[in-house]
């Protein structure tokens, strides 16, 4: 009896490695994550289809790039776990959340921690056999166009920065905060303080939705009047927001909130909740776009 082989082109296994492809263009060139973080983050995801979850990639490529970008940072989170012998993990059950989520699994950082020989072998053997083959020729691209946009940005002249002036906007309301002498601060710092600054990312469990007032309830009865607005997911009638944006009127706000921690849990009427301060993706350089156009060859 005579064995069959079967020769797949480069063509064909691109082909095959489509919607991997198409998530990793999203974490190098929409939220400008590092290409080859990026690429054992590929490899970790893949992995875990391997080891029993389905559709892990298809799952994420549905989200939204501010989810995709979050659930990258919890994947570095356990790539860190399973690395390293001396990882200081939680006891938290659930301190990844989105990736409970995408996994339909109870996994958790100590799960990763106590099987990371086994999953470390499994995430080098996708990275190897799959990742380096199928995503290579777009990390490549990737670096070259950050190599492009950092040569260029450190070639840019530097201006003085804008001699700042106080004034009083006309049409806001002024708080008065400390008595007379600190009768703008309540207004200064929410309207020349970025809002991205004021921000805080909440993600929510899935099958626990939790509602705008819900939200806005918890935060102003356990920090007062501190809300500027709550951007929630948009999503349809029937589907349950998994985030949204608070943004505060001062950003120490966030400070007390978080207390020292990067991300930090809280239970709304039962449901928990997980907080951080929001980042947003890197915008590409208004001053460099003309340079570099997004159709430039070489780009991704």
């Amino acid at each position: 009896m005579t064995s069959t082989q079967f020769t797949i082109t480069l063509e064909q296994f691109l082909q095959f490695h489509a919607i991997d492809r198409e998530l990793y263009k999203i974490l190098v060139s929409d939220v400008w994550r590092d290409p080859l973080e990026s690429m054992q983050i590929m490899a970790f995801w893949l992995s875990l289809e391997r080891m029993g979850s389905k559709n892990v990639i298809k799952k994420i490529l549905s989200l939204p790039h501010i989810l995709i970008n979050e659930l990258a940072d919890e994947a570095g989170t356990c790539l860190n776990c399973i690395n390293n012998d001396q990882f200081l993990f939680s006891s938290e059950p659930c301190d990844i959340p989105l990736t409970q989520c995408v996994t339909e699994n109870e996994v958790c950082l100590q799960f990763f921690h106590e099987n990371r020989v086994a999953i470390n072998r499994g995430v080098n053997k996708v990275l190897t056999q799959v990742c380096y083959r199928a995503l290579t020729d777009i990390m490549q691209k990737a670096i070259q166009r950050n190599a492009a946009l950092s040569l260029a940005e450190s070639q840019m002249p530097i201006s003085s920065p804008p001699c700042h002036q106080s004034f009083v906007q006309p049409g806001i309301s002024h708080s008065v905060v400390g008595g007379s002498s600190g009768s703008f601060q309540g207004w200064t710092q929410a309207n020349v303080v970025p809002q991205d600054d004021r921000t805080m990312f909440v993600t929510f469990s899935k099958g626990y939705p939790v509602s705008e007032w819900e939200v806005r309830e918890f935060f102003t009865l356990a920090y007062g009047d501190c809300i500027e607005s709550v951007l929630m997911q948009d999503v349809p009638a029937n589907e349950q927001a998994l985030f949204a944006r608070i943004v505060f009127h001062m950003p120490s706000t966030i400070e007390i909130v978080l207390n020292g921690l990067d991300k930090a849990k809280f239970t709304i009427n039962g449901k928990h909740v997980w907080v951080r301060k929001y980042v947003p993706k890197r915008p590409r350089s208004a001053a460099l776009s003309p340079m570099f156009p997004q159709n430039l060859p070489g780009t991704v």
